[in-house]
């Protein structure tokens, strides 16, 4: 009788620990490897290749007509590249949520200004089209630059997989001791969602390409820039970059 009391209690026991095991909350598990994005807002990078003996009708035809398009949604940047690849635009469209880009491109479908005056005429210039999704990272805003005119570049960066958990401390480290000690400006670091991923672009603005040349001479002689590089090197597959000069109708200049 008394081995068959203890054996009572020990099977009552041990269901309330099953019980209490049950419980307990489930811990969260995220595949997110970094911090996340926390609203609906990306950007859109596209980038059109010129057949080259049309580059500059495609410039002017755009300069007229843009007006069509930037009336459905946000156009934040219109650049033509001039350093790191030939009769090349690039530009950056501004969206508040997946719905809202493809309500814009249902609207331009329909759109017989868009179709008949801009896009019907544009796309015969072309040889390619591209482009990306991107989110800001989460230490970073668009900034425009301190004043018009001037040259920016688009630093592109193939990181190591693993996302910002892996090497976004260092690459922030990397990016702010440029801005912090008044390098250059940064408009803004974007991470790739759509397009390849793990790569991260950050957008420089410069006075002039001259300028920018030689603040690459004076910070390749800082110690505490060149710190930084070799620790976010650490983490870097690749690296490319464009220099751009803004074009006439673009908001950002």
């Amino acid at each position: 009788m008394i081995q068959l009391r203890a054996f009572f209690r020990n099977a009552s026991r041990h269901a309330e620990h099953c019980l209490s095991v049950k419980s307990r909350p489930t811990p969260k598990a995220w595949i997110s490897t970094g911090p996340q994005q926390q609203n609906g807002t990306f950007y859109e990078f596209r980038t059109y290749y010129i057949q080259p003996h049309l580059n500059a009708a495609f410039l002017k035809l755009t300069n007229e007509k843009i007006h069509l398009r930037t009336a459905h949604s946000e156009l934040v940047g219109y650049w033509s590249v001039e350093y790191g690849g030939l009769n090349q635009v690039f530009h950056i469209w501004k969206y508040d949520s997946y719905a809202q880009r493809a309500s814009v491109r249902a609207a331009l479908a329909q759109d017989p200004n868009w179709i008949e005056q801009y896009i019907s005429k544009a796309l015969p210039m072309l040889s390619s089209q591209d482009n990306e999704v991107l989110y800001l990272v989460p230490w970073s805003k668009v900034q425009k630059p301190p004043k018009d005119g001037g040259v920016f570049e688009l630093s592109t960066f193939q990181m190591k997989p693993g996302g910002p958990a892996v090497w976004g401390k260092a690459f922030q480290a990397a990016v702010g001791i440029r801005t912090g000690s008044r390098y250059a400006h940064a408009v803004g670091v974007f991470h790739s969602e759509f397009g390849p991923l793990n790569q991260v672009h950050v957008l420089w603005w410069y006075e002039s390409a001259d300028e920018r040349a030689s603040i690459r001479r004076t910070s390749h002689e800082d110690a505490r820039v060149v710190a930084a590089v070799r620790e976010s090197a650490v983490y870097l597959v690749s690296q490319k970059n464009k220099l751009m000069f803004p074009c006439a109708f673009s908001p950002m200049k």
